[in-house]
C-alpha cells in the first residue's frame, strides 16, 4: 500500500487522506464509483473496469493531471483530481492566472451517508492543493445542473465566475483563493 501524501484531521469526523491513485490496481474500485448513477455528473456510466483503467493511466501520464484516492479512517471513500487549468480543461476559456490549479472530486456511493461527510471530503481536498504554497487559487467547472456541488463550493470560498461552454457541458466556472478558503473554513488550510 502506498503511503498517504496528505492527512488531515477533520474535528467531528476524524482522519482523511490523499495518496496517488493506482490506475490498474485501482480500478475496479473506481469503475464502481464513476459507473453509479449517483456519479451522474462523471460522464463514465457506460464504461467498463478496462475504460476505467485506460482513463487513469492516460491522466497518470500527462504532465499537467494527476489523480489521487482519498481515505476516510483507512479505508477509500474519494476520488481527487489536480490539474493545471492553462493545459487541461480549461485552456483558452477562462482568464488564467499564475498559481491556479483545477480540481475535481468524486465522493464514493453510500447506502449509509454521514452527515457532513462531502463538506468533509471538500475541505481536505482543498487544504491539499492550498498545502502547495505555488497554489494561489483553485479553479472548478462543474456542470451547470449540479447545484448541490454548486451549494459545496459556495460552503468552502468558491465565487461564481460564470458560465462557460465546453465540448462535453455547459460549465460553472467558479474560483476560490486560499484567504476566501481560510475564511469559509474558519483557518482550516495551512497559511
Amino acid at each position: 500500500m502506498t503511503a498517504p501524501t496528505f492527512r488531515r484531521v477533520d474535528e467531528r469526523l476524524g482522519e482523511f487522506t490523499l495518496r496517488p491513485l493506482d490506475a490498474d490496481g485501482d480500478a475496479a474500485l473506481l469503475h464502481r464509483w464513476v459507473a453509479h448513477p449517483k456519479a451522474a455528473f462523471w460522464m463514465m456510466q457506460d464504461a467498463d473496469v478496462a475504460r476505467v483503467a485506460e482513463v487513469y493511466r492516460e491522466i497518470a501520464a500527462h504532465p499537467h493531471h494527476d489523480a489521487f484516492l482519498g481515505s476516510w479512517r483507512g479505508r477509500p471513500a474519494f476520488l481527487a483530481e489536480r490539474y493545471d487549468p492553462a493545459h487541461v480543461e480549461l485552456d483558452g476559456r477562462y482568464d488564467h492566472a499564475d498559481g491556479d490549479v483545477g480540481m475535481h472530486f468524486l465522493c464514493a456511493p453510500t447506502d449509509t451517508p454521514v452527515s457532513g461527510f462531502t463538506r468533509a471530503v471538500i475541505t481536505t481536498v482543498m487544504a491539499w492543493l492550498f498545502a502547495d504554497p505555488a497554489t494561489r487559487r483553485v479553479v472548478v467547472e462543474p456542470d451547470v445542473r449540479n447545484t448541490a456541488v454548486h451549494a459545496l463550493n459556495a460552503a468552502v470560498g468558491f465565487t461564481v465566475v460564470g458560465p462557460i461552454r465546453k465540448p462535453e457541458k455547459d460549465a460553472l466556472l467558479s474560483v476560490c483563493t486560499r484567504d476566501q478558503f481560510r475564511t469559509a473554513t474558519r483557518g482550516d488550510v495551512p497559511a
